[in-house]
C-alpha cells in the first residue's frame, strides 16, 4: 500500500491540482459526466475510486449513487471509513463539511484521493475494471449523470417568465432564450468565483507555510546561547527589515564581515 500518500502535507503539489483536472480524472476513470466537484459530495465517487484501486474491498452493492439527503450521504461515507480502516489508511474524513456540498472542502478531499490513487501501483489502473458494471451491479446508479442538467433546469425555472403573463408565443420563446442565457452566465460566474476562492485559499496556505518557517527561525534566534552571535544579528536584520522595497541582505553581510574582521584582529593581538 502506498502509505506515503496517506498523510501528505497541505503544501504538497496534490493540493494545487485544479478543479477541471480533478473532474476530468473522475469522468474519464469512472465514465461519468460530472461538471462540478460538489456533485461528488455524496461520497459514492470516493467509494468507487477505492473500489478501483483495491478490488473487492468496497461492498459496492451498499454504495448509494442516488444519495441526495445528508443521511444517505453519511451512509456512503461510513462505508468509505470502513474501507480506510481495513486498509489502515489514517485519513480524517470531515463528513459534516463534505455533505454540505461546499466546493473547497470537496475539492480538497478529491485532490487527496487523486494523489492516493495515483500512488497505488504507480497510478496504473486495472484495464479490466468496468466502472459502469460495478455501479449497476448494486442497482443504484442513477443520478450522477443527470445532476448537471437538473441544476440548469432549476436555475431556469427560478427566473421570471414574462411569456406566461402576456400569453404571446413570441414572448415565451424570447423569455426562454434569456432564461437559458442567464442560467449559463450564472453557472459561468459561479465557476469563476470558485476558481478565485481556490486561488485565495492556496495563497493563504502558502503564506501560512512560510510564516511558520520564519517564526521558527525567530524563536531560534532568541535562544540565549545564540542571540548575541554575529550570524544571529544578521538574520534579525533581514527578518525585521521595515522597508519592503530594499533588501537588507547587504547590511546583514556587512555585520558578518565586520565581526569576522574583529575576530581576526583579536586573534592577531592574542598571538602577539
Amino acid at each position: 500500500m502506498a502509505m506515503s500518500a496517506v498523510n501528505i502535507g497541505m503544501m504538497d503539489g496534490a493540493y494545487f491540482v485544479g478543479r477541471n483536472e480533478i473532474l476530468s480524472w473522475i469522468n474519464a476513470t469512472l465514465q461519468l459526466s460530472l461538471s462540478r466537484v460538489e456533485e461528488a459530495a455524496s461520497g459514492a465517487v470516493q467509494c468507487q475510486m477505492m473500489d478501483m484501486v483495491h478490488p473487492g474491498v468496497v461492498p459496492m452493492h451498499k454504495v448509494n449513487f442516488d444519495a441526495k439527503s445528508e443521511y444517505d450521504m453519511i451512509q456512503n461515507y461510513k462505508l468509505l471509513q470502513e474501507v480506510f480502516n481495513k486498509l489502515k489508511i489514517e485519513k480524517h474524513i470531515d463528513v459534516n463539511k463534505l455533505v454540505k456540498g461546499r466546493p473547497l472542502d470537496n475539492l480538497e478531499f478529491l485532490q487527496w484521493l487523486k494523489r492516493y490513487c495515483d500512488s497505488v501501483n504507480g497510478g496504473i489502473t486495472n484495464e479490466n475494471y468496468n466502472p459502469v458494471e460495478r455501479r449497476t451491479k448494486g442497482g443504484k446508479e442513477r443520478s450522477l449523470r443527470g445532476s448537471h442538467k437538473s441544476f440548469k433546469s432549476l436555475q431556469a425555472n427560478n427566473l421570471p417568465n414574462r411569456g406566461t403573463i402576456d400569453g404571446h408565443k413570441q414572448g415565451k420563446a424570447s423569455d426562454s432564450f434569456y432564461a437559458e442565457q442567464s442560467a449559463y452566465q450564472i453557472q459561468e460566474l459561479s465557476e469563476k468565483i470558485v476558481d478565485l476562492k481556490l486561488s485565495v485559499d492556496n495563497m493563504e496556505k502558502e503564506r501560512d507555510f512560510y510564516f511558520t518557517k520564519l517564526r521558527d527561525i525567530e524563536i531560534l534566534c532568541q535562544r540565549p546561547e545564540l542571540e548575541h552571535l554575529p550570524m544571529t544579528n544578521a538574520i534579525r536584520k533581514i527578518l525585521y527589515a521595515a522597508d519592503a522595497r530594499e533588501s537588507a541582505l547587504t547590511e546583514a553581510e556587512e555585520l558578518i564581515s565586520s565581526s569576522t574582521v574583529d575576530d581576526g584582529e583579536a586573534e592577531a593581538e592574542e598571538t602577539q
